[in-house]
């Protein structure tokens, strides 16, 4: 099930949102109908739609300060705890991710301080922040204040966070990615287990009551922090390592004539588990996975043709091909394994998940190894 849809493009970046936001929608309104009825239900809305319009305006804050380092940001996805850009790649230059988070805090400022500029010059309240019912302050009184409470929750140093990505990326001004990134993910997984705490109400007799979107926001950012230190850790291991690097060199292929019997001999025989499939010729056209495999026993019997078993289309990758760009095709594909060809087409090799891990291991493990000739 595919739970988020486009609905626009702006610049280059599909703007999507997710199911839950739409019951988001559809809970805040239920609960405003049962309080006031029809009215209080509409506003309800209205307010939230605002609100998640700044949301948006300060995503594509990051979005443009990316743009101009050259980082694409393919969409955007509003959720229920707010946007998420997904950008192509976050620089490697600290002085960039610097300004590409603080773009978005900066555009909520903006908004907040046109919104207090319009109350003042119509001659309207702007000191009430203590109530947030639609019903009892204004709109515009509303999305400011929400703003402003906004624009501090951003700037809270945890990672992944704005604030915590900026404090990223000041300590790797001075100590480097891996480093920094280590030290901002144990302090936004900190403060994420402090912002659970305080949704699941361990603070009440200190005045801050429970909150369930706390929770929320605690349990996305603390995996976060987790996942992303992790990605840092990978590229940084892999730095300087192209898919001739990586790739296994002594495997099977199987030709797509082959039977599904053929085919288990060849898996019960030796550590291989993806096969790659070629032609009379040689050229690749296709991988025969493990769960394939078993498939096809299942649903066509032993003597079926390989062909019919493989996934086909499965992208070769080319030896010189950067480590960054080899994973991320790998991860684009859902296979395990992708097969490797030379400059004339010809399969040289095999890139596995499994592979991939060994090679970083040794390198996390600070033992580094010629790169292979040819």
């Amino acid at each position: 099930m595919q739970w988020s849809f486009r609905i626009g493009r702006i610049g280059g970046t599909d703007v999507k949102i997710h199911l839950t936001f739409l019951a988001l929608v559809a809970w805040w309104a239920y609960g405003a109908y049962t309080e006031g009825g029809t009215g209080a239900a509409v506003q309800a809305v209205v307010f939230l739609l605002a609100l998640f319009t700044c949301v948006l305006l300060h995503e594509f804050g990051h979005i443009l300060m990316a743009r101009r380092f050259g980082v694409r940001t393919p969409d955007v996805i509003l959720l229920p705890i707010g946007g998420l850009a997904r950008l192509e790649r976050m620089p490697e230059e600290p002085k960039q991710e610097l300004l590409i988070a603080a773009a978005g805090p900066a555009v909520t400022l903006v908004i907040a301080l046109a919104l207090f500029g319009t109350l003042r010059l119509v001659g309207a309240p702007v000191d009430d922040a203590s109530q947030l019912d639609p019903g009892r302050v204004g709109l515009v009184q509303q999305v400011m204040w929400v703003n402003v409470v906004l624009l501090l929750f951003n700037l809270l140093p945890i990672f992944p966070m704005d604030g915590g990505r900026m404090l990223r990326a000041l300590l790797a001004m001075r100590l480097g990615l891996r480093r920094a990134t280590r030290i901002a993910a144990r302090v936004g997984q900190g403060g994420a287990l402090l912002l659970g705490f305080w949704g699941l109400g361990f603070f009440e007799r200190w005045g801050f009551g429970s909150n369930i979107v706390l929770v929320l926001i605690a349990a996305f950012v603390y995996f976060a922090a987790g996942a992303e230190a992790a990605s840092v850790e990978t590229r940084t291991a892999g730095r300087g390592l192209t898919v001739r690097d990586l790739m296994i060199t002594q495997f099977v292929a199987l030709p797509v004539f082959a039977t599904l019997q053929q085919a288990v001999d060849a898996l019960v025989a030796g550590e291989q588990r993806e096969f790659p499939v070629v032609d009379n010729w040689g050229k690749v056209e296709g991988l025969l996975t493990r769960d394939g495999l078993i498939r096809g026993l299942s649903a066509l019997g032993g003597g079926a043709s390989v062909e019919r078993a493989m996934t086909p289309g499965a992208e070769p990758l080319p030896l010189t091909l950067p480590f960054d760009e080899a994973l991320e095709r790998l991860g684009r594909s859902g296979l395990p394994a992708l097969p490797v060809v030379d400059q004339a087409g010809a399969l040289v090799g095999l890139l596995t998940r499994d592979n991939v891990t060994d090679v970083l291991l040794v390198r996390r493990a600070g033992i580094q190894f010629p790169p292979r000739a040819g």
